[in-house]
């Protein structure tokens, strides 16, 4: 490959990964955690898509656990999901509670 060839070739896959990273850090800028601790057995999956590291389909997948399985009885529980390990449950706890369901 001829020298210049390569070096737009390298140019654009920065330009490539920089504006990822920018979009990603951007999407991640605009998301702003609870005031107050969400109560996991009746908050909805837009409440629940605003805690860190929680996007809109995890935050479907803990509505529809809570509707298979039954209200939480612990913040634990949310280690029974899928994609939420305790690393993630860690980041999230100080903004999720577990109380009565709202009727």
């Amino acid at each position: 490959m001829h020298r210049c060839a390569r070096q737009v070739c390298l140019l654009a896959i920065t330009l490539g990964v920089s504006a990822g990273l920018f979009c990603a850090s951007v999407a991640h800028a605009t998301k702003q955690p609870p005031a107050k601790p969400l109560n996991l057995n009746s908050a909805t999956a837009d409440q629940l898509a605003q805690l860190p590291g929680i996007g809109p389909k995890t935050a479907q997948t803990i509505v529809n656990f809570r509707k298979a399985s039954g209200p939480f009885r612990r913040v634990e529980d949310l280690l029974a999901i899928r994609g939420i390990s305790q690393k993630k449950l860690a980041a999230i706890r100080p903004y999720v509670t577990v109380g009565k369901p709202s009727p």
